[in-house]
């Protein structure tokens, strides 16, 4: 049986690796910690910005409705603000979706 190389899951992310994360820019982060209060990453003595695993999925959400439903950034302060669960909900279910038609790509890759 092969070795499988253990996933060490970080307990922070720098600002850089969550834009690359999200494939936006560093200025994109920043800009959604000043709108959104939900976001609050952890900054060290340097100033530097250190996301936990919250502060993800937070931005996830924050994604989700901005660049892939293409709601403004007030549109989305509004929708977490009036019904966060069922933008929780629905980011889940793309979530699912997607990594389901991933899978069935990759099945119809090995069959060609």
């Amino acid at each position: 049986m092969p070795y499988k190389k253990p996933q060490i899951e970080k307990i922070y992310y720098s600002i850089s690796e969550v834009a690359d994360m999200f494939q936006v820019n560093t200025s994109h982060i920043r800009y959604w910690e000043n709108e959104f209060e939900a976001l609050k990453p952890f900054k060290n003595k340097k100033g530097n910005r250190l996301f936990t695993k919250n502060d993800i999925e937070q931005l996830k959400l924050i994604h989700h409705l901005v660049k892939e439903r293409g709601l403004t950034l007030k549109g989305a302060k509004q929708k977490l603000k009036d019904n966060k669960k069922e933008v929780l909900e629905q980011h889940e279910m793309v979530e699912r979706l997607q990594s389901i038609r991933q899978m069935l790509i990759d099945i119809k890759n090995e069959l060609d």
